[in-house]
């Protein structure tokens, strides 16, 4: 059996809801119970068409989201925090999670920061130059990439000029964009920076000035021209560790992040990302369609992001947040879109975790789930879900708990961890002035702030 090859479904490798929920959560941010029964109903082909398709247009979504965006709502000077809330309200409302996922990737492939850059315009800018070409041709998103308002102020490239060469982009379109380490030399780039002189900003959009330019001959990678930036940039195309330093990183970021797998493993994906003309949709479905993708070392092989985490709560409780209240949340679990640690964007992975960000991860789950929370209050309320799902009683319960979240994954440790609770609590003294209807709902939400501190609900 090839790895990429398609899956197909045996007796020993069957379609359940764990390979549901697992395609919600690695080519999206996460699964409803709907979205549980209607993939097991529908089978791998027909859910996996539709997740890479997205659902059908949404003209209201569309139409609030840009009405968010507008100059007047999101200005040049706008908080960090209410760029991040524009962003997070597509995340949590649209039709297609996979393409918002392939941004969030970008996002953190590219690296810009708010931080620096200064300028809500410009990071919106950049997210829509991304958004564009989330799925399609990463040669043409690259091109744009380079000439982006905010990549130019974000790496110093408007600050290029002829005889006073910034090298910061050439640097890193080689080391982080387009080749990895190891595959340039600090001449490649010395010489490549010459390229990038006379490009400014003029009314929010890139400028090119002549008499700025270094317009003498560069020698990169062993070829002369008299080049420009675009010139640089397909010469790092035409470079054959660039598709595989691409196809590494999508591997990383849809299957695992551990040791990276040998080099003839992934040389079928380089192929087609090579001879594709870098189809990054064409090369994403391979991917997800595949016996790899479903295999058992995939699964939750991944650390869940703070974007991840929250956003698969309030998927799984069809809840309806306030993006403002999410994105100032975010903050404190050590991920703020539009604003990556470094050029190297955020580690990922283990690096996600430490005793501070579970401590914070377990007292956002709860934000979320008691009520009590003033940012949040009823809008993601688990006893709300339980009743549209017609789910009765507190073992019930659990194992709804237990399905949306985790598809049946939790150990018996863990189950027996919630029953535990569901026990001990019972003779609890609450408040007076409670009815028994507000102890009963108590519980329930109690249960579900449970079932997302469990361990298994951290791996993505």
């Amino acid at each position: 059996m090839n790895a990429w090859d398609p899956y197909r479904p045996t007796a020993a490798n069957p379609w359940d809801a764990r390979k549901v929920g697992h395609l919600h959560r690695r080519a999206g941010f996460g699964a409803s119970m709907a979205d549980l029964a209607r993939g097991l109903a529908d089978g791998p082909d027909k859910t996996l068409d539709r997740v890479l398709a997205g659902g059908p247009a949404d003209a209201d979504f569309e139409q609030s989201s840009e009405f968010m965006a507008s100059e007047r709502s999101l200005p040049a000077g706008a908080p960090p925090t209410q760029l991040a809330a524009w962003w997070l309200y597509r995340m949590l409302r649209t039709p297609h999670p996979l393409h918002e996922k392939l941004c969030l990737f970008w996002h953190n492939h590219f690296a810009t920061s708010i931080v620096k850059v200064r300028n809500a315009r410009y990071m919106l800018g950049q997210y829509r130059t991304i958004s564009q070409y989330a799925l399609g041709r990463y040669d043409e998103l690259l091109h744009a990439i380079t000439l982006d308002p905010a990549m130019l102020v974000w790496l110093d490239a408007r600050d290029s000029k002829k005889g006073k060469p910034n090298e910061n982009y050439a640097r890193e379109l080689m080391e982080l964009f387009s080749l990895g380490i190891g595959n340039y030399t600090e001449t490649d780039i010395r010489e490549a920076a010459k390229a990038f002189t006379g490009y400014s900003i003029k009314a929010g959009k890139s400028h090119f000035t002549e008499r700025d330019h270094d317009g003498g001959t560069k020698t990169v990678f062993g070829k002369s021209g008299r080049y420009k930036a675009g010139d640089i940039v397909d010469l790092c195309l035409a470079h054959d560790a660039c598709p595989r330093f691409i196809v590494g990183k999508l591997y990383r970021f849809f299957f695992s992040e551990q040791d990276a797998p040998p080099a003839d493993f992934l040389a079928p994906l380089v192929r087609q990302y090579r001879e594709s003309k870098f189809d990054t949709g064409r090369l994403v479905a391979t991917m997800i369609r595949s016996n790899h993708f479903f295999s058992p070392e995939v699964y939750r092989a991944k650390m869940k992001s703070p974007v991840e985490f929250a956003i698969g709560i309030v998927r799984g409780l069809e809840g309806n947040v306030g993006p403002l209240n999410l994105a100032t949340a975010l903050e404190s679990l050590g991920q703020v879109l539009f604003a990556p640690p470094s050029v190297k964007g955020w580690d990922g992975g283990p690096a996600w975790l430490n005793a501070q960000t579970l401590l914070f991860r377990q007292n956002l789950a709860l934000a979320l789930t008691s009520t009590e929370d003033t940012r949040f209050g009823r809008r993601c309320d688990p006893v709300a879900v339980l009743a549209k799902h017609n789910v009765d009683g507190e073992e019930n319960a659990i194992e709804f708990y237990l399905k949306v979240f985790l598809q049946g994954d939790a150990s018996p440790e863990a189950r027996d961890q919630l029953r535990d609770y569901a026990k001990r609590t019972k003779a609890t003294k609450y408040p007076p002035y409670w009815s028994a209807e507000d102890v009963a709902h108590h519980r329930l939400r109690a249960l579900a702030h449970l079932a997302l501190t469990l361990p298994e609900f951290q791996l993505n």
